[in-house]
């Protein structure tokens, strides 16, 4: 067994104090002010290989519990469901069973690809005036954020109960009970976790019951090194493990997530009610594929606008013959800056719950309406005008562009068992620590701020806003790459709406400039999602600013704070990658 040990050099970071006063309504481009997660430094990683089964997740402890699982005979659903569990407390700020989640698994007895949607709903009582204020004027983010409001109805723990009822090999209760102990037993808090609870200190310091479990009794952070137990998220694991996923929904846990939102939040309560949680729902869902080189890249359909923006960005690059140009080269990270634009315009106007929304899937990916929209980019010039294009089968009813600030606190892993099953699952909170509610030992979402914050502008509806029972829109893209029908990659990342950059701009670099996922995790970043450049401060990308400024860009150097996980399944073995800006590591067999 191979084990990736992170060589430790991290190096704290500051985050901006803009958090604290943007208003979402400005535009789109006011989520380019926010940072998910403040970076916490770097850590040397290597490429591991295995060649019976392999674990990526987002902490080492998280990771080696799903290498347990699958070392004493379990397969990658079981796995799943100890590695989320497990990452729910020790990277309590990032995901969690009170928050939600999208698979796409590959099922490798059936031969078939197919993705689950546990992505949280608005509340039956929630509507379109849910984070307007008594003027009707929208909220500041974290105003919205803080409290009950924000909270969805979680969909997690669904989602890994239904999966293993289908697919999982070990008994439930032998999987979730090992965690169950751990979190007795406590975990020691790590660097990065240590660094997060002193930077929201104020934000943590705002409900009782957070409060004591992050902060000591004199209010200062709990920092690395403690031993943190969790004996209510133990005692919450044991009544999952014995009644399955009604254990959650129902009963006592049930109760404790309403009373916190509604009772406890009471400075800013929100509407989660039993019902909501009684009647929630895991979709299983068809995956969304694009054509890219010998590849097709699949993940997430609607909720999640992940693969579709992946898709389009993979393919208007597709003509540019970016394997020519190199990564070494301005012009490949212009063509790909271009690429996002053209194709975030068009998420912000037509990407939304497709049980609410028609989402015009197939037009969005339509090889003709690509090329068309390719056509607009030209090398080495900045679009002045970025519009969102007219795709086939789209309805005559006219929108207005989304107004939504994702900021997801998300974790990413991946999983490859002997049977050949593979995971790729994105699970989040949404904003660092969520709502920072906690109720029976565990932290609740504030997913439902990925909404649209106005339903409507000028009259025209926006797609994504809140409705009762709706899911709101994503950027989480767990992806599954296929080669001749069967599984390639698996990958993925936390990091907002930057996670789409962030997994197009490693697939390009693994496919088209040849580097091993790895060194396509490793290289420097750049997003551009509404027209500033934003490059990866202290890195060779930011020594291309004055060329992309002459192309016509703003140019941001900044922390790009990916946690990207990949699993490539070759002929002769496995490779796993973790991404050096977080704490994660790959193990294998």
């Amino acid at each position: 067994m191979s084990v990736i040990a992170p060589t430790s050099r991290l190096i704290a970071m500051t985050i901006s104090a803009i958090l604290m006063s943007s208003s979402v309504y400005a535009s789109q481009q006011a989520a380019d002010a926010f940072a998910p997660e403040m970076a916490t430094g770097t850590s040397d990683k290597q490429l591991v290989t295995a060649k019976d089964w392999m674990v990526t997740a987002a902490n080492p402890e998280a990771t080696q519990v799903g290498a347990e699982v699958l070392a004493r005979g379990g397969n990658a659903v079981d796995a799943m469901v100890a590695v989320q569990l497990m990452l729910g407390l020790v990277e309590p700020q990032s995901s969690g069973i009170g928050g939600g989640s999208f698979l796409v698994y590959w099922d490798a007895k059936k031969q078939q690809l197919t993705t689950y949607d546990g992505r949280e709903t608005a509340p039956s009582a929630a509507n379109g005036d849910l984070f307007l204020d008594k003027t009707g004027k929208p909220l500041k983010f974290y105003d919205a954020v803080v409290g009950g409001r924000s909270v969805g109805t979680p969909g997690t723990v669904k989602l890994l109960w239904d999966v293993h009822q289908k697919y999982g090999a070990l008994d439930w209760d032998e999987v979730v009970l090992p965690i169950a102990q751990k979190a007795e037993q406590g975990f020691t808090v790590s660097e990065r976790l240590s660094m997060l609870i002193e930077n929201d200190v104020d934000f943590l310091a705002r409900h009782p019951t957070t409060a004591a479990y992050f902060l000591n009794k004199d209010g200062t952070p709990k920092t690395q090194g403690t031993l943190l137990k969790n004996p209510d998220y133990a005692q919450t694991l044991r009544t999952i493990a014995e009644k399955g996923s009604d254990g959650f929904y129902k009963g006592s846990v049930a109760t404790a997530m309403v009373n916190a939102v509604q009772k406890e939040a009471a400075s800013n309560p929100g509407k989660l009610s039993l019902a909501d949680l009684a009647n929630y729902q895991v979709k299983n869902r068809q995956a969304v594929c694009a054509p890219y080189k010998q590849y097709d890249v699949c993940g997430m359909g609607p909720p999640s606008s992940g693969a579709l923006t992946l898709g389009q960005i993979l393919m208007l690059t597709e003509p540019f013959k970016l394997n020519e140009l190199g990564s070494n080269n301005p012009t490949s990270w212009q063509i790909l800056a271009e690429a996002s634009r053209l194709a975030f315009a068009d998420r912000g106007l037509y990407m939304a719950d497709s049980d609410f929304f028609d989402v015009p899937v197939k037009g969005l990916l339509d090889q003709k309406y690509i090329a068309e929209r390719s056509a607009l980019i030209t090398p080495n010039e900045a679009l002045q005008k970025v519009s969102a294009g007219s795709p086939p089968a789209v309805k005559t009813v006219q929108l207005a562009q989304d107004q939504a600030i994702e900021l997801p606190s998300t974790t990413h892993f991946n999983i490859v068992d002997s049977q050949g099953n593979v995971i790729s699952m994105t699970s989040s909170i949404e904003n660092v620590f969520g709502s920072r509610v906690m109720a029976a030992g565990f932290l609740l979402n504030n997913e439902l701020t990925d909404f649209s914050f106005v339903a409507s502008k000028d009259g025209k509806p926006v797609a994504n806003r809140v409705e009762a029972n709706k899911r709101p829109r994503s950027s989480m893209a767990p992806t599954i790459v296929m080669h001749d029908d069967k599984p390639y990659l698996a990958i993925g990342s936390p990091g907002g709406s930057r996670i789409i950059g962030y997994v197009a701009q490693s697939i390009i670099a693994h496919v088209d400039w040849g580097m091993d996922i790895q060194q396509a995790i490793d290289q420097p970043r750049m997003i551009n999602r509404f027209g500033a450049m934003d490059v990866e401060i202290n890195t060779p990308l930011a020594n291309y600013a004055q060329q992309f400024e002459a192309m016509g860009y703003s140019v941001n150097k900044r922390d790009l704070n990916s946690g990207l996980h990949a699993i490539r399944i070759t002929e002769t073995g496995l490779e796993g990658a973790a991404d050096p800006r977080r704490e994660g590591v790959a193990i294998g067999k």
